[in-house]
């Protein structure tokens, strides 16, 4: 069996993104855990954002023809961090925290459609399946410390 990619890592973290707003969805009659699950969702995302500049970005950033596209989700990044303080400093579940959430969810999901279906394909072009089965290795041993360094956040 082929060794993951660091396209194929990221993506189930995309996954289970998508999998925790399905199940904050579900739980909107529940605040406990509607909260419970949001705190999941941050502390992922975070993790998962930081691993990913790290490794795959930290990479695409060296590279001329890839730049670009890694400057562009980096920046996206910011913007979801930004969103996720800002609903910090609200009434969790309140009109306000409601709203700034559902904004942010909708740009999470066009930032993680848009790495999927353009910038992962377009680094797959520049890169050798060795530099992403190391990228992914890389990315696999930097999460965990990014996963305590967003728990420590709370």
């Amino acid at each position: 069996m082929a060794k993951a990619s660091i396209f194929d890592r990221l993506k189930q973290d995309h996954d289970a993104h998508r999998q925790l707003f399905e199940k904050m969805a579900d739980a909107g009659n529940d605040p406990d855990r509607l909260k419970k699950l949001f705190e999941q969702f941050r502390v992922e995302v975070t993790a998962h954002a930081a691993a990913e500049e790290e490794t795959l970005y930290a990479t695409m950033l060296a590279r001329p023809d890839l730049r670009e596209d890694a400057q562009h989700s980096v920046s996206e990044h910011k913007e979801i961090d930004d969103f996720l303080e800002e609903l910090e400093g609200l009434s969790f579940n309140g009109a306000d925290w409601n709203r700034t959430f559902a904004d942010m969810k909708k740009r999470y999901l066009h930032h993680i459609e848009e790495e999927e279906e353009e910038m992962f394909p377009d680094a797959a072009k520049e890169l050798t399946a060795q530099e992403e089965e190391r990228l992914a290795a890389l990315f696999a041993e930097r999460k965990p410390a990014e996963l305590e360094r967003a728990e420590a956040e709370d």
